[in-house]
């Protein structure tokens, strides 16, 4: 940097602090907008992703793999074999940790009284457990393992069928090439789903006790993936879906249309709330450059009468405007990072009557922070664009300068 960068960095720096309660009121409300900005950024992203990932591991898992054309013909006539080759291919790309089988198709759930439609799932208990958890999600009874002979009843479903863990399913459908597929089996235990449509017609069974059922020995509907990050599922998706000829890969953004909708959604709010709070701080930072411009009318009248070139005194005052907006920035993120730090260990609990509504629409009661790094460093680029934006106001205004007028005021 030359010496006269240097010396008009320091003119601004100086000059900054010659009126220090128009400098703090300034970086105040640009700290207040940045600390707020970040806080609703953390709690809104911390909360889409754990949507997306609760989503994910309620049933749907980040990836699935299908033969082609299952996703717009869900039969069984569409199921395939998931040989050792097959499974090598996924499990061998880099991001996915896990890979499980299923058999899913609809069937016809009865107790003794009642009757109703029922989403059919084989397992692979063991293997499941690292894509939806499904232990955890234990409201009676026990666990399956692999060779048990018995299922698992969502609380929903087994409150309309009026059964209880150790009672007798009976289930009735239609298995492979149109076979007749009925049996009857024990309850090993209930399992309360946070999807309330889930949770009223889901039955989990062995995925060979399944397959014995339907008729399909050693068949498949679906591959699901655990990936690292369930943000690189698109990516992911596409790399397999080159690899794998014949077979559909897909996304949970395409498993789960809605919801990718919906984060999408609520993303573009985000963004004009923030919008209008910026747009509000714009106009506290630009009242305070027309007052400082005001203010010192006969000070810029002298210096360009002295000889000093209007280019170079506009540089000083954006530099002033910049140092200010950026400090304030900083400033802010500083302050926002310790709060955001304490909230992403401590996720805050919602309790009451709201707890219940969460609950019922399938969400976790708890508002996360997230702690991506753009989420900071993305405020000081806003701000530091609103004060170049703002400087071109002050830029043509001493451009335009009269000495002789401004000696004057």
């Amino acid at each position: 940097m030359s010496a006269f960068g240097q010396l008009y960095l320091t003119l601004a720096w100086r000059n900054i602090w010659r009126n220090k309660r128009r400098t703090f009121i300034t970086m105040g409300s640009v700290v207040f907008a940045v600390v707020l900005a970040v806080l609703l950024n953390s709690v809104k992203e911390g909360m889409l992703f754990k949507m997306q990932e609760n989503a994910v591991t309620f049933y749907t898992g980040a990836i699935q793999v299908h033969r082609s054309g299952f996703w717009e013909e869900k039969t069984l006539e569409n199921t395939f074999v998931v040989n050792d080759t097959l499974l090598q291919q996924i499990l061998k790309h880099p991001n996915v940790e896990q890979a499980t089988n299923r058999m899913e198709t609809f069937a016809l759930a009865a107790s003794q009284k009642y009757t109703k439609g029922c989403m059919l799932v084989g397992i692979q208990p063991q293997k499941e457990l690292a894509i939806t958890r499904l232990n955890e999600k234990m409201a009676d009874g026990e666990y399956l393992l692999p060779d048990d002979k018995m299922v698992l009843l969502s609380t929903g479903l087994a409150d309309y069928l009026k059964l209880k863990t150790g009672d007798t399913l009976v289930l009735i459908g239609q298995g492979y090439r149109g076979v007749s597929a009925a049996g009857k089996y024990p309850i090993k235990g209930l399992i309360k789903l946070a999807s309330p449509e889930l949770n009223k017609r889901m039955v989990y069974l062995p995925i060979k006790l399944s397959q014995d059922l339907l008729g399909a020995e050693g068949r498949s509907t679906a591959m699901v993936l655990k990936l690292e990050n369930i943000n690189q599922a698109t990516s992911v998706a596409h790399d397999l879906s080159t690899k794998l000829p014949g077979y559909e890969v897909m996304g949970w953004k395409k498993l789960l249309p809605e919801l990718n909708q919906m984060i999408e959604g609520e993303r573009a709010e985000n963004v004009i709330f923030l919008g209008i709070l910026y747009l509000l701080i714009s106009f506290g930072i630009f009242g305070t450059i027309l007052m400082m411009l005001m203010e010192r009318q006969f000070e810029f009248g002298v210096l360009v009468a002295v000889g000093m070139r209007k280019l170079k005194l506009s540089t000083v005052i954006v530099m002033e405007n910049i140092f200010i907006s950026v400090l304030g920035a900083l400033l802010g993120t500083l302050l926002s990072i310790p709060v955001i730090l304490y909230f992403y260990k401590y996720p805050i609990q919602v309790t009451g009557a709201l707890k219940e509504t969460y609950e019922n629409f399938g969400f976790e009661p708890v508002f996360y922070f997230s702690i991506e790094p753009w989420i900071f460093y993305s405020q000081m680029m806003v701000v530091a664009c609103i004060a170049l934006v703002l400087s071109l106001y002050p830029l043509f205004s001493l451009l335009r300068l009269d000495p002789v007028t401004a000696m004057r005021k």
